[in-house]
């Protein structure tokens, strides 16, 4: 194989003709100067009637678009509140601020209803959301509901899930 292809570069150099044999006809070429700001102008006009990027625009919306943006929706939503919540137990005890349980419970139930169900229902929502569609894709690290109609059946499922264990969690 070596020999072949040393062979067939020694060809390929002696076959290639010098560059002094070529002659390179030269066409006229006329080209019209356009000012910068008249060009600056066009290529404005030209991106205004370009189409954007139609990645959302031409396909049809699906469950699961608004089920896998929702779940890492959810998941910054309850991770933003337990970051809050602990960076202000961290900067605010040194000052003499109670964040202990017992204090946040005395003041929460402090509360009327609706300012309670107000703050729960998000709450509440986001974690049974998250915590279904985490389930949901547990079953599907298994290679089981892979297909369209699991994925779909699934969906529906967590949906379902969702709402009772949020009525679920207002109760309580």
């Amino acid at each position: 194989m070596l020999s072949t292809r040393v062979f067939s570069r020694s060809l390929l150099r002696s076959a290639r003709p010098k560059s002094t044999t070529f002659f390179t006809p030269r066409r006229m070429l006329t080209t019209e100067s356009i000012p910068a700001s008249s060009a600056d102008s066009i290529l404005a006009a030209q991106r205004l009637v370009r189409p954007v990027s139609p990645h959302l625009t031409i396909y049809q919306p699906q469950l699961t678009w608004y089920l896998s943006m929702t779940t890492r929706i959810t998941g910054v939503a309850l991770s933003g509140v337990f970051y809050l919540y602990a960076i202000g137990y961290v900067l605010v005890s040194p000052f003499g601020v109670d964040m202990s349980v017992a204090n946040a419970s005395k003041k929460w139930g402090e509360f009327n209803g609706a300012v309670k169900t107000a703050v729960k229902a998000p709450l509440a929502a986001c974690f049974s959301f998250h915590f279904w569609n985490g389930i949901r894709h547990l079953v599907w690290d298994t290679g089981r509901e892979l297909t369209v109609r699991g994925v779909y059946r699934t969906g529906y499922g967590v949906l379902g899930l969702t709402a009772l264990s949020t009525l679920g969690l207002l109760v309580v």
